[in-house]
């Protein structure tokens, strides 16, 4: 029989105890499509930062239209993303804690705004809330008021596009969210509003925030669902993905200058927020 020293004998037992280390670094076959992808979606962004006319950038941002489509811009995208808290928030929590006929139908229409053309989300908010629509034509004849193509109509056509995020984000945070904690609210008395304003809403605060500012960041961009329902006035209706629009078939150096704006503004929206919400919402 051969015998095992003690060295060798500690030296086995250090092995299997030990934890494994999971190796640094990705396969090739991973490797190289992260590579294209990175290099694919960051090449249009370098173009424009390379085509930019950083000479003329400090006379265009003096421009009145500019500025008052920038100004139309952050509004309208902060509006659009109060009403997709008020009641997209609600929304999720009945997706992901109550049970009842057609959930998952609705469920599915909630998210039809994310694969649907804008253009066509344009047309069906004119068929809604125009002058002849489901509902635009009780608020003419009633309140003679009408939606389309005013400051109105940009924000509901930013919620229309930009809300299914926060939706999707907060019910998947209210799915991954233990329980407990309300059932034990529960056991102490607390009825469901209060279970869900002391504790549910604090469990899944950071994923509210961060739906929130995709949520922004989507409504800030929106284009084709405004001008088919708010068309295009500037001081009213003329964003900046508008402005970019109309100046492209005019001058491309000033349209290359307001998607450098509008790029800017997202980007240090989203880089100022991302290691406090963007990370914390998703769990990493």
């Amino acid at each position: 029989m051969t015998r095992v020293s003690p060295p060798e004998v500690a030296a086995a037992q250090k092995v299997r105890t030990s934890p494994s280390r999971p190796r640094s670094g990705a396969p090739a076959a991973l490797a190289v499509p992260a590579v294209v992808a990175v290099v694919f979606l960051v090449l249009p962004l370098l173009g424009l930062l390379v085509r930019a006319p950083w000479s003329g950038l400090p006379q265009l941002l003096t421009d009145p239209l500019v500025r008052e489509a920038l100004r139309l811009s952050l509004v309208t995208a902060v509006l659009a993303t109060a009403l997709s808290l008020v009641f997209g928030v609600p929304l999720a929590w009945v997706l992901a804690r109550a049970e009842f006929p057609g959930k998952a139908l609705v469920r599915a229409l909630v998210t039809v705004p994310l694969v649907l053309p804008p253009v066509v989300g344009g047309v069906a908010l004119l068929l809604a809330f125009g002058r002849r629509g489901i509902v635009g034509r009780y608020l003419d004849s009633w309140f003679d008021y009408t939606i389309p193509f005013t400051t109105t109509a940009v924000v509901l056509a930013e919620t229309f596009v930009a809300m299914p995020f926060l939706v999707l984000t907060v019910e998947g945070a209210l799915r991954a969210a233990d329980r407990r904690f309300e059932e034990a609210s529960a056991t102490l008395g607390a009825d469901r509003w209060t279970t869900f304003r002391r504790v549910t809403l604090p469990l899944i605060a950071p994923s509210v925030v961060a739906g929130a500012v995709l949520c922004w960041a989507r409504a800030l961009g929106e284009f084709g669902a405004t001008i088919t329902f708010a068309g295009n006035y500037p001081g009213t209706t003329q964003t900046m993905p508008l402005a970019v629009y109309l100046a492209l078939e005019s001058d491309p150096e000033a349209a290359i200058a307001l998607s450098l704006v509008l790029l800017a503004v997202s980007v240090l929206i989203l880089v100022a927020l991302r290691d406090r919400v963007v990370r914390t919402g998703t769990g990493t």
